[in-house]
């Protein structure tokens, strides 16, 4: 028997709970406690699909599986109500919101890849404060190369994109004893370490930065944000860290910068991306470069499957979903 109607503003109207197919990137059977009145069917991305497109009520995204494949099951799903991610960013899937049936639901992954993301996010920060890079090749080449480097500590952060993975990198940063961090998000607001303040005073702000730590979603509005005005008020010797999405960062302006000597960066994500063979980026002076790694690590499977037994759970029993970002029209 399929779960009773879930309420109209939890978005899954009554006349399309005929279809009860949930799609998931993680085979059913290793997800305990999921719901029962629904039909499983595991799709990772595969050409072939597990069953009817038109079947399917939740579907849930292949993890870092690209846009081409995440919404090319979509058109076919005229009957779906529920788009989950398992990133916290959106933009792979976003543009296909506007045909999805209307009322349905797009939710993100919030909270699953905080604590790896802020993870990362210190971990390039003092890998890039370190010089670690440069001792790693110093070691290839059995060379000893001492010297005096930049500390984390007594340093300045500025947080750009204070959210969930923003408030998380904060809370790694304290025990390194900065000397401050500095929130900005596009919503001004008090937050329990203190004020976070907004993206219009990111020009004040940025020339009193050591650090500059994205963290923000890919939008239209902060498309490019971290572009020739943005970097040109970064103080000299600042350090750039992107965990956010590449598409954040004008990287034709920040090739400028780093060729200058100006600036350095720390980047586990471009644009393009993947970064290929022979980009200008790879060899630019004073970069660290990984490979999309913020999410994907040990940490992730557990916290996905609970995001997801959580969320079919209130499906089933027709609460409203969380860290809902978007609804069709």
């Amino acid at each position: 028997m399929a779960p009773s109607p879930a309420p109209q503003d939890s978005g899954a109207p009554s006349a399309a709970r005929a279809a009860t197919d949930v799609w998931l990137p993680i085979p059913p059977a290793q997800i305990e406690g999921l719901p029962e009145g629904f039909t499983y069917h595991f799709w990772d991305g595969d050409e072939e699909f597990p069953a009817d497109p038109d079947d399917c009520c939740f579907y849930v995204v292949p993890y870092m599986k690209g846009q081409a494949v995440s919404v090319r099951p979509l058109p076919q799903m005229r009957r779906l109500r529920v788009v989950q991610t398992l990133t916290a960013g959106i933009d792979h899937v976003a543009g296909a919101v506007r045909d999805l049936p209307p009322g349905t639901l797009l939710c993100n992954a919030r909270g699953v890849h905080d604590a790896s993301t802020a993870e990362l996010a210190l971990a390039l920060t003092l890998a890039a404060l370190r010089r670690l890079p440069a001792f790693v090749r110093a070691q290839d080449a059995e060379e000893w190369s001492p010297g005096v480097y930049d500390a984390l500590a007594d340093k300045s952060v500025l947080i750009v994109g204070y959210g969930a993975i923003g408030s998380a990198v904060e809370e790694r940063l304290l025990p390194f004893e900065v000397e401050e961090v500095v929130r900005v998000a596009r919503t001004p607001r008090e937050a329990p370490r203190g004020p976070v303040q907004a993206m219009d005073a990111l020009p004040g702000l940025l020339p009193h930065a050591d650090v500059v730590i994205l963290c923000t979603p890919l939008t239209e509005e902060t498309r490019g944000l971290a572009g020739a005005g943005f970097l040109s008020r970064m103080k000299d010797g600042a350090l750039l860290v992107n965990v956010a999405r590449g598409g954040v960062v004008d990287t034709k302006s920040l090739l400028a910068e780093l060729d200058s000597g100006r600036l350095r960066a720390a980047l586990d994500v471009t644009e393009p991306e993947p970064l290929p063979a022979g980009h200008p980026l790879w060899q630019a002076p004073g970069v660290l470069i990984t490979p999309h790694v913020g999410g994907p690590t040990t940490a992730f499977l557990p916290r996905a499957k609970r995001l997801l037994r959580a969320q079919l759970g209130r499906w089933a029993r027709g609460e409203p979903l969380e860290h809902t970002v978007a609804v069709a029209e």
